[in-house]
């Protein structure tokens, strides 16, 4: 559910009632007159007087606008209309005609549609008059409070217009209150004034089929998780933005069961994380986004901020959301954006097209203890420069990321174990990043998008570690500080929004996940057996059940799964269902 109650509660000025100008304007003639005595039997010359008091009295006026939403049901734009003559649907023949276009004409306190029509060729009703007499009742009022002067004629014809129109004003002024009253009620049980709260759930039955790598049987059973999140934004400027997350997850990542990253989820709930505890609400995110002049953004977070929101990834909008857009977790965006920590980052838009991106990623901020921290740990670094086109995007980066023994984790939780951690799990390990990415719309209906990168992964430190063979086996190897392995991976995608109906998304995508191409440490037996490719394969069919619910059916194939063809192929079906509000 959203509550978007986001300005401040401020008092309300009521607005004058019918009794208020009677027993002011016909009770008190005298001072009426003594505030007339001063000036000539003709029209007062003041500069901008009427445009001036129109202005303070917008708040407690009823302009025709809100008159419309009361006794009609369109709710169309409104343009000042300075002659009553000029709406074709008010009868001239009645003398009250006149009356009220003269007023409108010099203190301009009537609006009415573009098209100069109240309601089609109706005359108008009593009722609609008396809203727009009331306009100019509240203008005229406001205009003798701030000591402007008002023609003698046109108060004898507002005094003649009062009592002619007093029932219906009397009755307008009844529905002003109860509106009042109801804008006062609201305001004081709304969520906050400055926070905005929004609720992402992710349903899915799901199951993967293939043997597991280095078994021979299937593991893996059907299953039904789900992910809550809730997103508090809160903004103190209107147009900074405080993010605060919480989250509870059931997904147990896939991997567990069939022996490959290549079958993750993108909403898995990552349980090789120190911090994750399953199924205990946590708050993973925490960041403040701010202007810093036109054309400069900066975020800095404590916990969870991630290159994904410091800069674009270069997708079309929904294909990356995890409940509404591709599930895999290799096929949402490209590896080298899965980077999370504390840390900050600036949005440069030097021209209107090309914007620069910054960022700074520590993966231990909060730990004090030797070889953690902000800087002393886990981090990375990136540059991006992405450039905007009519109909898409596209942007090149480099990163830069290090771990430290027993954390490394190259590749994001994607591609093979080998490519994740190419020199085992005991070795200190960098890399360089070296991206390209970006999507295009050829159609309205057509969009293709896509990523490729290498990256060149060096060992830091020297020590004997134990080294995927591709086939479920850790083999003990000897890594020297400074060996180098190369990864490569890279997608393509192609998505067609409104193809089959509103809001539906059908998809598919293609891709190579990340593949250790070389490397000088790679023993006999890591390279005898059987290597190969792997192929990404996945087609979704987002379907929407309203504005708030979709389902999304699909499957992807993992063909040579840890890229070894000696694995068998590995299937992933789901139907995902997914609540925004």
């Amino acid at each position: 559910m959203k509550y978007t109650m986001n300005t401040p509660k401020t008092k309300k000025t009521k607005t004058s009632k019918f009794s208020q100008f009677f027993y002011t304007f016909l009770l008190h003639p005298l001072l009426i007159l003594g505030s007339l005595s001063t000036l000539p039997q003709s029209t007062v010359a003041q500069p901008n007087p009427i445009t001036a008091a129109r202005q303070q009295i917008n708040s407690r006026s009823l302009n025709l606008k809100q008159f419309h939403r009361t006794f009609s049901s369109s709710d169309k734009a409104f343009s000042q209309v300075n002659s009553v003559s000029a709406l074709k649907d008010i009868e001239p023949t009645d003398w009250a005609y006149e009356a009220l276009r003269s007023l409108v004409e010099r203190y301009g306190c009537l609006k009415g549609y573009p098209d100069l029509t109240y309601r089609g060729n109706h005359p108008l009703s009593r009722e609609q008059f008396a809203a727009g007499l009331n306009a100019c009742l509240n203008t005229i009022e406001s205009l003798m409070q701030e000591n402007v002067a008002v023609l003698r004629e046109d108060i004898e014809k507002i005094k003649r217009l009062a009592q002619e129109f007093e029932s219906e004003l009397t009755a307008l002024g009844a529905r002003i209150d109860n509106l009042e009253a109801r804008v006062s009620f609201l305001e004081d049980h709304q969520f906050s004034t400055t926070s905005k709260l929004f609720a992402q759930v992710i349903w899915s039955i799901d199951e993967a089929f293939g043997d597991k790598i280095g078994e021979d049987q299937d593991e893996s059973q059907m299953r039904m998780a789900y992910r809550i999140r809730l997103n508090q934004e809160t903004s103190f400027t209107g147009k900074d933005i405080l993010r605060t997350r919480f989250e509870i997850n059931t997904f147990r990542p896939l991997n567990l069961t069939t022996g490959t990253n290549m079958t993750r989820f993108s909403y898995d709930n990552n349980s090789g994380s120190p911090n994750f505890r399953e199924s205990q609400v946590h708050i993973p995110h925490l960041w403040y986004r701010t202007p810093l002049g036109s054309d400069v953004t900066l975020t800095v977070g404590t916990v969870g901020i991630g290159y994904i929101d410091l800069l674009s990834t270069f997708a079309p909008p929904t294909v990356n959301d995890e409940s509404r857009g591709i599930p895999s977790l290799f096929g949402e965006y490209s590896p080298v954006y899965r980077r999370g920590g504390g840390g900050g980052g600036i949005n440069w838009d030097m021209t209107k097209n090309l914007q620069l991106s910054l960022a700074y990623v520590g993966g231990d901020p909060n730990d004090p203890q030797q070889g953690k921290g902000l800087f002393n740990g886990t981090y990375h670094t990136i540059a991006q420069l992405a450039l905007s086109l009519e109909k898409g995007q596209v942007g090149f980066a480099y990163s830069r990321s290090y771990f430290p023994a027993g954390r490394t984790d190259l590749m994001g939780g994607t591609g093979s174990l080998l490519a994740i951690q190419p020199f085992g799990n005991n070795i200190a390990t960098s890399g360089d990043f070296y991206t390209l990415q970006g999507y295009y719309q050829i159609t309205p209906n057509v969009q293709i998008h896509g990523w490729g990168g290498y990256v060149d992964s060096i060992a830091q430190s020297s020590a004997i570690s134990n080294i995927s063979n591709g086939v479920g086996d850790l083999i003990p190897t000897f890594v020297n500080r400074g060996n180098h392995a190369s990864i490569a991976y890279g997608a393509i995608g192609l998505s067609f929004p409104d193809l089959t109906g509103e809001n539906h998304l059908p998809g598919i995508l293609i891709g190579i996940p990340p593949k250790v191409t070389a490397s000088n440490v790679r023993s006999p037996q890591l390279l005898g057996r059987g290597q190969d490719t792997a192929y990404h394969i996945e087609a979704f069919y987002r379907i929407p059940l309203n504005e708030n619910i979709n389902i999304t059916p699909g499957f992807w194939a993992i063909v040579n799964p840890e890229h070894n063809n000696f694995n068998e192929t590995q299937w992933v079906g789901h139907i995902r269902t997914g609540f925004n509000f």
